[in-house]
């Protein structure tokens, strides 16, 4: 402990850290009566962490290919010691994250919350929202099974029924007519890559926004 204190303020003495966390951070006033439904969001984030620490895991032992992704899954549940457990949490952590964050616009939303001068950091929770969903949509086709292939193959082609740009957007998503090994790539890659990063930007942003107009009051 010694040495992770002196550590810190070595570092803090270079950085000058402690007081801007404290003062900017930190001691913030927030509105009287708060309640559980402003923990939401805070639940929500956590989720986020927790699945970002599970996936990047599971990543080790992936493989994105139509021949390889479902015994290379079953490897991960079955034979990596706490296997199971690690993707049941994420499992878990994303299903109880659609919960929580559509709890989270719906208290902002009947608490007036979007409102002035809130109202960039309201759109932000909506992009957040359907980053959400992206992932959830994503990540379902991973496991390569019956049920992943079949739903996909459903979701994929209601998109393909949007006017003007939907054969296009169909093509788009499955990189062809029908599912495969580039519909699995793709999927991968955005779940895993592209929109962890846009998610994270998002809630930068959001935060910042946050720190800056503070927590709306009651009702």
């Amino acid at each position: 402990m010694n040495v992770l204190k002196h550590i810190y303020f070595w570092v803090d003495e270079r950085l000058e850290m402690h007081d801007y966390i404290k003062k900017d951070i930190l001691d913030k006033p927030i509105p009287k009566g708060l309640n559980l439904s402003y923990c939401f969001g805070g639940i929500t984030f956590f989720l986020f962490v927790m699945l970002a620490a599970t996936g990047y895991f599971m990543t080790l032992y992936y493989v994105p290919s139509p021949e390889q992704a479902y015994d290379a899954v079953d490897y991960l549940t079955f034979e990596i010691p706490m296997g199971q457990v690690i993707r049941g949490v994420h499992h878990w952590s994303g299903n109880l994250m659609m919960v929580t964050i559509f709890l989270h616009m719906l208290r902002v939303f009947i608490y007036g919350a979007y409102k002035k001068p809130r109202e960039i950091n309201w759109i932000s929770g909506v992009f957040l929202f359907c980053l959400v969903m992206g992932f959830g949509f994503t990540g379902y086709l991973l496991p390569w099974d019956q049920k992943a292939y079949w739903a996909t193959k459903v979701g994929t082609s209601i998109m393909g029924t949007v006017p003007v740009v939907g054969d296009y957007t169909l093509r788009l998503m499955r990189g062809g007519s029908d599912l495969g090994a580039l519909t699995l790539t793709r999927f991968y890659t955005l779940h895993v890559l592209f929109l962890p990063l846009v998610t994270v930007i998002f809630l930068l942003a959001h935060f910042v926004m946050i720190r800056k107009q503070g927590i709306s009051s009651p009702l």
